[in-house]
Formats: C-alpha cells, sequence, structure tokens
C-alpha cells in the first residue's frame, strides 16, 4: 500500500503549473498547494494502517489494494467500499470533493465493462483494464478534466472560431493519438498523479474530434495547469482552519500537441462512445455515489457547527432555534438517507458490477444545489454578527493589550473568548470566506447546472410506473358521461 511519504516524494516531477504568472517549482513545498498535499497524503497513510479496514485482495492483480478503487461484485462489496469512503470522507469532513476516490470510482466502473470500450475502428478495452490495474496497485490519485472551457454554453466545439479550443484530436499516429486544446475543471490535478481528460457535456456528429477519453500523467511533456487563486494561503490556520487543510486548486488543463499512446486512450473520437463510457459502464452512478456519501459527511459537520453555535450562545433551548437546527438535520438526513437507500436498492448490472440505485443516488444530487445553500443560510442566521465581530487575526490574542479586551468583551458562559473566536472563525471559513464561496458554488454545480442535475433525477425515477398507477387509479371508479352522450 503507498504511503502518505511515498506519494509526497512522486510529487517531485517536472509537472507545468502556472500560478501568479509564475512556473510552481516544487508543488510539495509551495505554500498555495503543500497543505492539499499533505492532506491527501494524509488519506493514503490512512488506507495503509490495517486498523482502518480500507484495504481487500483485488482479484485483478492478487495483491493488497485500497477499496476506494474496488469493483463492487456483491452487496457486501459495496458496503466495504462505502465505509472505506466514510473514512476517508470523515477525515476532511467532507471538505475534499475530488479525493482520490471519486475518479477511482470511475475507472473501476470503466473497469467492471471492457466491451464499452470496443468498437468496430478499435478495441481499445485492454487499455482500460490495465490502466485500472495500475491504480489498484500504486494507489493512483486521478483527477479528471472533463468539461469544455467556457467559449461558449450554445455552441459545441466544432463551431467556434479557432481550431481546437477543446481539447481535440489534432493528429493519429500509429502508436496514438496528438491531442490540442484545454479542459476545465481540474479539481486537484495539481497535486494528482495523473489526469483523466474527456467530455461529459453532449456533443454532436460534428464534434467527433473532440469526443475524446484518455489517461495522461500530471507532468507529460505539453501539459500544461492553469491554477485558480489559491485559499490555503488566506492566512494562519487558526484564522482560516478548512482554507489551511482543504484547498483543492481547480485548473484549466492546457494540452500543446500532447501525444497519448494507445493503451491509454479509452475513447477515440467517437461521440456515442462518450455516453458508453459514462453510463452503459455504470461509472457515472458510482461515481455520484462516492460523492453523495463525502457530501452527507459534510451536511453532518455543518450540522455540528450549527449546533455548536446555538450552544456556545445559550439559545440552544429556544424553540425557534430548535426548529432551525430540526431544518438542517432534515435536510442532512435526507442525503444521508439517499446514500444507505442506494445501497440497500443496489442490484447487478449485465457486467457483474453492483450499481447503487440510480433513483436514490440522482434523487438527492437533483436537489444539491438548492439544499446546500439553504443549509449555509441556516449557519449564517445562528451565527449572526458573531461572525463580523472577531479579531483581525489570531495575532490580537498574542499582544496582552489587546488580547485583555477580547477577554473581557468576545466570551461566552462558560466558554473563553480564545475558544469563542476559534469557533466562529470556523463558522465563516465555512460560510463567508473566499474558500466558503468557492465551496458554495461547486456543490451548487457539482453534477453540472442544477437543470441537468435534475434531469438525471428526472430519467431515473420511473415516471411511466407512477404514471400508471395514477392511471390505474382512475379507471377504478365511474366515469362521468362524455360530452358526446355515449
Amino acid at each position: 500500500m503507498r504511503t502518505g511519504a511515498e506519494y509526497l516524494a512522486s510529487l517531485k516531477d517536472d509537472r507545468e503549473i502556472y500560478l501568479d504568472g509564475e512556473r510552481v517549482e516544487s508543488v510539495a513545498h509551495h505554500p498555495a498547494f503543500a497543505p492539499i498535499a499533505r492532506t491527501m497524503a494524509e488519506l493514503f497513510d490512512l488506507a495503509a494502517d490495517p486498523a482502518r479496514e480500507m484495504t481487500y485482495r483485488a482479484p485483478e492483480t492478487g495483491e493488497e489494494a485500497n477499496l476506494v478503487f474496488s469493483i463492487p461484485r456483491s452487496r457486501e462489496d459495496l458496503t466495504a467500499r462505502r465505509r472505506a469512503i466514510e473514512t476517508w470522507a470523515r477525515h476532511t469532513h467532507g471538505w475534499v470533493g475530488r479525493s482520490p476516490d471519486h475518479v477511482g470510482a470511475f475507472i473501476a466502473a470503466f473497469a467492471s465493462s471492457p466491451r464499452s470500450f470496443v468498437t468496430e475502428r478499435r478495441d481499445l478495452s485492454a487499455g482500460v483494464l490495465e490502466f485500472h490495474r495500475r491504480v489498484l496497485r500504486e494507489s493512483l490519485y486521478v483527477s479528471y478534466a472533463i468539461i469544455p472551457p467556457q467559449v461558449s454554453r450554445a455552441t459545441t466545439a466544432h463551431a467556434w472560431e479557432g481550431d481546437f479550443v477543446q481539447a481535440g484530436v489534432v493528429e493519429e499516429r500509429p502508436d496514438g493519438i496528438v491531442v490540442r486544446g484545454a479542459q476545465m475543471l481540474a479539481t486537484g490535478a495539481a497535486v494528482a498523479d495523473e489526469i483523466f481528460i474527456s467530455c461529459i457535456k453532449p456533443l454532436t456528429p460534428d464534434d467527433r474530434d473532440f469526443a475524446v477519453g484518455f489517461t495522461i500523467p500530471v507532468s507529460a511533456e505539453g501539459l500544461k495547469l492553469h491554477c485558480r487563486r489559491p485559499y490555503a494561503t488566506a492566512g494562519d490556520p487558526y484564522d482560516y482552519p478548512l482554507s489551511a487543510r482543504y484547498d483543492e486548486t481547480d485548473a484549466l488543463v492546457v494540452l500543446d500537441d500532447v501525444f497519448v499512446p494507445w493503451e491509454r486512450v479509452f475513447v477515440d473520437r467517437d461521440v456515442p462512445g462518450l455516453r458508453r463510457q459514462f453510463f452503459d459502464t455504470g461509472a457515472h452512478v458510482l461515481g455520484n455515489w462516492q460523492a453523495q456519501i463525502r457530501f452527507a459527511v459534510k451536511l453532518r459537520f455543518l450540522g455540528g457547527l450549527a449546533g455548536k453555535i446555538a450552544a456556545v450562545n445559550g439559545v440552544d433551548r429556544i424553540p425557534g432555534v430548535q426548529e432551525k437546527l430540526g431544518e438542517l438535520a432534515g435536510l442532512a438526513s435526507l442525503v444521508e438517507s439517499a446514500v444507505f437507500a442506494a445501497e440497500y436498492r443496489a442490484a447487478p448490472d449485465g457486467n457483474g458490477m453492483w450499481r447503487p440505485d440510480a433513483r436514490a443516488v440522482y434523487g438527492a444530487m437533483g436537489l444539491q444545489a438548492e439544499l446546500y445553500p439553504r443549509v449555509l443560510a441556516i449557519l449564517r442566521d445562528l451565527a449572526g454578527g458573531g461572525v463580523l465581530q472577531l479579531p483581525a487575526s489570531v495575532a490580537d490574542l498574542h499582544n496582552p493589550v489587546t488580547r485583555a479586551d477580547i477577554d473581557r468583551y468576545v466570551q461566552s458562559p462558560g466558554v473563553e473568548a480564545a475558544e469563542r473566536v476559534k469557533l466562529f472563525k470556523l463558522v465563516w471559513d465555512a460560510v463567508g470566506s473566499e474558500f466558503a464561496g468557492r465551496h458554495h458554488q461547486y456543490e451548487m454545480f457539482y453534477a453540472g447546472a442544477p437543470f441537468v442535475a435534475k434531469g438525471y433525477a428526472y430519467r431515473n425515477f420511473g415516471y411511466d410506473d407512477a404514471i400508471a398507477d395514477v392511471d390505474a387509479f382512475l379507471s377504478g371508479y365511474t366515469d362521468v358521461p362524455s360530452t358526446n352522450g355515449s
């Protein structure tokens, strides 16, 4: 099993990462990336700890591997997988959205359905199976970039001015393809081992050159990452306890004629193949079940914050406050219940992989864009001005002159000023900092635009059966005479 130290050592390569107009020399030591790299290292150490029960004997390799990368072949496998995912999610309290188990779920599902990668033109299944074996053996951290740049949301890549703005194939060689263009939104890619690049946005037949799926090392020649503003450098960890640990740094991936050998190509200029890759294999539902497991842990943490605020402020027995806490509890419980319902109603697909129930997974996912802002609103309501009337930084607690006033005026019954400030700094980092704003946007658009997420819920609800129930009921009692008298 890979250790955290081995993971950190693997980041010492020639990856080309840009931030604030400068190339990052050492991602493992740069203040913008070192904190999340350490967090990822902690996850690998957790998985390697036998006491955590996160490992199993992988049939694909015959070796010990991390359960989060497994193909669930039974209900028991699915349960073990969920528990392993929860172990990682609880360590980050749900604030790391693209930990290695997310894309790892997609790769596992791809490997469960090799026939989905076989076409008349080319059989790419061997590369898919071998990459999954690599993930199992090496505990690879794979990020992904599967959304085109937002050049135009009204048209697709073939209609854009300029050649190959979206990542596409510019040349085919006997041993692989050459790719040019860009994709977003590669969350965590700066500290990942590999990036899976594809397109989940529906394409037209004219977009054939852009209908690709492949993996590439982050250090591949010609691959560049342009990272957004980092939040890990916002200030002291006391003042920004979430930002300082869990900022994943999203990035735009630019490919300047990057060569991809055939053994790394999953989909080759095949528009229908994109859908087979994500949906026929079960990758989309398995990957999003992981996302909802993580989301449920995060909501429980936010619920704990809300309860702590109420207790510290001495208002936790007021009926109106309990009503708000009850609403938050209800919202969090809905997601948690959907996770368990998806597991309970799971069934094997035609390839023998046990898929979480799509209706439960997509039902919760369809409400995520509304549910998360409501949870934040409840937290804001309970916190009130407490998150605004705080010392500028932890330095005010070290200066005896300012500390005396803070101890006297910024405290609660039974709670010293330093502890109250610490709590409300955490609350601010959850609801009001740049890191919090990014997470607000991130959770709202986790599965794409809200209408896309609700579309998944609509298609998997089973409306035909529900309407049939209504029709049966309507036909079960006396009809009103028709207007023509018959």
